[in-house]
C-alpha cells in the first residue's frame, strides 16, 4: 500500500504525470478530497472532477465541497462533475443490460437510493458509485457554501444513440451532435437526461 493507504499501484501515478508534464506547470499527489493539503484561499478555480461520484455518503460528499471551498480564493470557481441519477437505466437500455435481471436490480437501486453497486463485478456494469439527481447536486454545492452559476448535462441524448458513433469521424455531422448537445444542455428539465453533470459554482463572499 502506498501513502494514505493507497494501492501500491496508484501510489507510482503522480510520478509519471510530473515526469510527463512537469514541463507544462502541471503537479500532482495522491490527496484526499476531504481533506486537501493546500492553504486557504490557495486557488482561482478548483475542479472537483470525480470524487462526488465515488463519494457515497452525503456527508464526505459535502467535506469535499467544503474543502473546495476553502482552497478557492473568494469569488474563485468550482467546477463539479457528477453521474445522473438515470444512468444507469438509460446505459442499460442503450447497451441491452437492462434485460439482464440483474442489471435491472442494480438500476432499481440506483433510482431508489442512488447507490449503485456492482456486487458480482460484471464487466461494463461500473464500481461502487453515488448518482446524483440535478437538484440534489445543486443542493450539496449551496450547502457548502458555493453560489450555483450554471449547472447543465454534458451529452444529453446523442450519448444513449449508438448509431452515432459512425458519424462522429465526420466532421459535419460532429458539429450536428455536438450542436444537439449543446441544444439542450441548459434546460433544467432534461439535465437528467444526460449520463454526466457539470455544475460551476462561485465562493461567495462569506466563506
Amino acid at each position: 500500500m502506498g501513502p494514505r493507504g493507497w494501492p501500491a499501484r496508484w501510489a507510482a501515478r503522480p510520478a509519471k504525470a510530473n515526469a510527463d508534464l512537469g514541463g507544462l506547470g502541471v503537479t500532482a499527489e495522491l490527496g484526499d478530497a476531504r481533506d486537501l493539503p493546500v492553504g486557504n484561499g490557495t486557488y482561482d478555480v478548483v475542479l472537483l472532477f470525480g470524487p462526488l461520484y465515488h463519494l457515497t455518503e452525503r456527508h464526505d460528499r459535502l467535506s469535499a465541497l467544503r474543502e473546495a471551498v476553502r482552497a478557492v480564493r473568494p469569488g474563485g470557481l468550482v467546477a463539479v462533475a457528477a453521474v445522473s441519477r438515470f444512468a444507469s437505466l438509460f446505459d442499460g437500455l442503450a447497451r441491452q443490460y437492462l434485460f439482464d435481471p440483474e442489471f435491472r436490480s442494480i438500476a432499481a437501486q440506483d433510482l431508489r437510493e442512488g447507490q449503485h453497486r456492482n456486487p458480482g463485478d460484471r464487466p461494463g456494469w461500473w464500481t461502487t458509485a453515488y448518482f446524483h439527481r440535478p437538484d440534489e447536486l445543486r443542493d450539496e454545492v449551496n450547502e457548502a457554501g458555493l453560489d450555483v452559476r450554471e449547472l447543465v448535462g454534458l451529452e444529453g441524448l446523442a450519448l444513449w444513440l449508438p448509431q452515432l458513433a459512425d458519424r462522429w469521424g465526420n466532421l459535419d455531422d460532429r458539429e450536428t451532435i455536438l450542436w444537439s448537445s449543446r441544444a439542450i444542455e441548459p434546460e433544467p428539465s432534461l439535465a437528467g437526461l444526460s449520463a454526466h453533470l457539470l455544475l460551476v459554482a462561485e465562493r461567495n463572499t462569506e466563506h
